[in-house]
């Protein structure tokens, strides 16, 4: 009985997060319309920290109860899935492209954010240290770097204007205001609601199955808690709306680095995660493998093979993580 109420709920908070992410999507891209604020700045900001809120609950609670072990794990994975995952899916569906203002700033800024948690959590290799440990200090450093990122998104909005916008269908030029910022508070609390019954639905399955807390850790958590991020992106990408589709991914991965980590380590320093340097070797790697694509085939494109190798890369690595 209980395994089948697990499903039933698997469903269902399936069906929540389809929902949440059509109004979020909505609801953001009509804001920004109104508001004459370019799309990308919504995604890197409004709908990006929205759909991390599943990390940030799960990276927080786990600091405060001592579960150091998947506050960092939680984060690594889930943006590990973003890039490889989610933009492949994304990319699947309609070929995604991206403004130059990504290329140049703010992939290489999620770049730095990798490499920065690799080297804050191999004190042992970098400095000789007894255990590797992202301490409190590194913690200030992180949300340093996102006091950085909030202040470029405002230069940015300064910079931009409505004309970078696509075109939207005419029906939904005319959302009020109110009713747009209803669509994305809606949309968002649908995203964490159907997102937290999905997690904890196929974690139950996942233990019954008999798979390992690390594998679920890395794997059916992580993807869990990019739910909200995989339902946006894919919405907003059959909608066209690529700006916030590419946006979302990007900021999101910015934000659970440099805040939720960061704010993680400042409550409890964390210690390094065993498998750590391997786990966030790939987080780097899949970075960089997305500022790379960019140029490869159709320039600051991800066309649908590359969505293809992401996927085909991001079940390698679950694969290994299984093995």
């Amino acid at each position: 009985m209980e395994i089948i109420l697990a499903i039933v709920l698997l469903f269902v908070g399936l069906g929540i997060l389809i929902f949440g992410a059509e109004s979020l999507v909505r609801g953001a891209s009509s804001i920004a319309r109104g508001f004459g604020i370019p799309a990308l700045v919504v995604g890197l900001t409004v709908v990006s920290f929205g759909t991390s809120a599943p990390e940030l609950t799960v990276s927080w609670y786990a600091a405060f109860t001592g579960a150091t072990d998947l506050a960092v794990g939680n984060i690594i994975g889930s943006n590990i899935a973003n890039i490889l995952l989610i933009l492949g899916i994304a990319a699947i569906i309609t070929p995604l492209a991206v403004q130059s203002s990504t290329v140049k700033w703010e992939i290489p800024l999620a770049l730095l954010a990798t490499i920065s948690v690799y080297v804050m959590g191999r004190d042992i290799f970098f400095d000789g240290a007894a255990a590797d440990v992202i301490t409190r200090t590194d913690g200030i450093a992180l949300i340093g770097f996102f006091a950085v990122f909030l202040f470029y998104v405002f230069a940015l909005i300064k910079k931009e204007t409505p004309a970078v916008s696509q075109e939207e269908p005419s029906e939904e030029k005319t959302i009020q205001p109110v009713f747009a910022l209803g669509l994305v508070i809606v949309g968002l609390g649908a995203l964490i609601f159907g997102g937290k019954l999905f997690v904890d639905s196929v974690v139950f399955l996942a233990r019954v199955i008999g798979l390992s807390e690390a594998v679920i850790g890395l794997t059916v958590v992580a993807i869990g808690t990019s739910l909200p991020e995989l339902a946006t992106s894919v919405v907003a990408a059959m909608r066209k709306e690529i700006d916030i589709a590419v946006g979302n991914i990007v900021g999101s991965n910015i934000f659970n680095i440099f805040w939720i980590l960061g704010a993680s380590a400042v409550i409890v320093p964390l210690p390094a995660p065993a498998g750590f340097g391997v786990d966030a070797v790939v987080m780097i790697s899949a970075t960089f493998a997305l500022f790379l694509a960019l140029f490869v085939g159709t320039r600051h494109q991800l066309d649908r093979w590359q969505g293809v190798a992401f996927i085909l890369a991001y079940i390698g690595y679950v694969a290994y993580l299984v093995m």
